[in-house]
């Protein structure tokens, strides 16, 4: 660890986070959960929300893919998404849904500030209808394959590494 210049646990949970809300909106996939986890470990994520059907820690197919990230990034648990939108709109946060949609801004051109909420939608669905009034816009990642959506996970890591290389001082 020490020659990678990894942070040991305790260091880590002392070391200064972003000031960002990764969250999950009914995200049916483990191994989905335990990416963010393990996303937002490496990119020192303040914090991840977990809403609905999505599934929490501990649970050992989070863990197999977090890789002990599930037990250092901090973590809530609501029962709906528009609570945990409730929440964050009280401390301030701005709130931005990954999405395609219209009048979504493309993630290149989207300037992070500190206390920022991504939420992220479920696999099939996307983000709820009920959640999208309390965004304060979209954000959406360009694509030029024959697809037209990225996997979950993936789309979290690739927010949050735009957001990192905005505000982490490096």
């Amino acid at each position: 660890m020490e020659e990678l210049h990894r942070l040991s646990k305790e260091a880590f949970e002392e070391a200064p986070k972003l000031p960002v809300v990764m969250v999950l909106d009914n995200i049916r996939s483990l191994s989905n959960v335990g990416a963010v986890f393990r996303s937002a470990d490496a990119f020192r994520i303040g914090e991840v929300f977990l809403c609905g059907i999505t599934a929490c820690p501990p649970h050992r197919e989070i863990h197999k893919t977090a890789l002990g990230a599930d037990e250092t990034v901090a973590w809530r648990y609501f029962e709906t998404t528009e609570a945990a939108c409730r929440v964050l709109k009280e401390r301030g946060y701005r709130i931005f849904a990954v999405e395609q949609t219209e009048g979504s801004v493309m993630l290149q051109d989207f300037e992070a500030v500190p206390d920022t909420a991504f939420i992220l939608g479920n696999e099939v669905e996307g983000v709820g209808d009920g959640v999208l009034p309390y965004c304060d816009g979209a954000i959406e990642i360009p694509q030029a394959g024959t697809k037209h959506s990225l996997n979950v996970s993936v789309c979290a890591g690739i927010v949050m590494w735009h957001v990192f290389r905005q505000l982490f001082p490096l």
